[in-house]
C-alpha cells in the first residue's frame, strides 16, 4: 500500500457513507494519533485500539446525530500525498471553512490541529481537512 493514511480516510469516508456504525482499520502509530485528534474534537464517538500480536487494529465508533442521523464527519480530504507533499509554515497555516473545520497536521510535537499549530506557534505537514 502506498498510501495508509489515504486508505484509512476513505475506509472512515465509506463507513459513513453506509451508515455504518463501527468500522476497523488496521493500525499503525500515525493512524491511531489521527483517530484521537477526531475524536477530542467530536467527530467520532469512541475508538478501541486492539493489540492483535501483528499490526493490530483500530475500532473506531461513528457518530451521528440521534434524529436525524446525519454524520458528524461532512467530508474528509487528503491533503499532502506520497507524491505531492503539502506544508505549511506557522504564517500560512490552513483554515478549514473560515474556522468551523478542522485541518490535522504531522508537527515536531505530534499530530496536532491547525488551531493548536497557530497556538504553539509551529508547522508542519498537513495530512488532512476534516469538516
Amino acid at each position: 500500500m502506498t498510501d495508509p493514511i489515504a486508505d484509512y480516510l476513505t475506509r472512515i469516508r465509506n463507513a459513513v457513507q453506509a451508515r455504518h456504525k463501527v468500522v476497523e482499520i488496521p493500525a499503525s502509530n500515525l493512524k491511531k494519533e489521527i483517530t484521537k485528534v477526531l475524536f477530542d474534537k467530536g467527530y467520532v464517538l469512541n475508538y478501541k485500539f486492539e493489540d492483535d500480536k501483528l499490526q493490530g487494529k483500530i475500532k473506531i465508533a461513528l457518530k451521528y446525530h440521534p434524529e436525524t442521523k446525519v454524520s458528524a464527519i461532512k467530508k474528509l480530504i487528503r491533503v499532502s500525498k506520497p507524491g505531492l507533499r503539502s506544508y505549511a509554515g506557522k504564517e500560512n497555516m490552513p483554515r478549514v471553512l473560515n474556522g468551523l473545520g478542522i485541518a490535522i497536521l504531522s508537527t515536531s510535537k505530534g499530530v496536532i490541529t491547525d488551531k493548536e499549530a497557530r497556538r504553539e506557534n509551529i508547522g508542519g505537514e498537513v495530512l488532512c481537512y476534516v469538516y
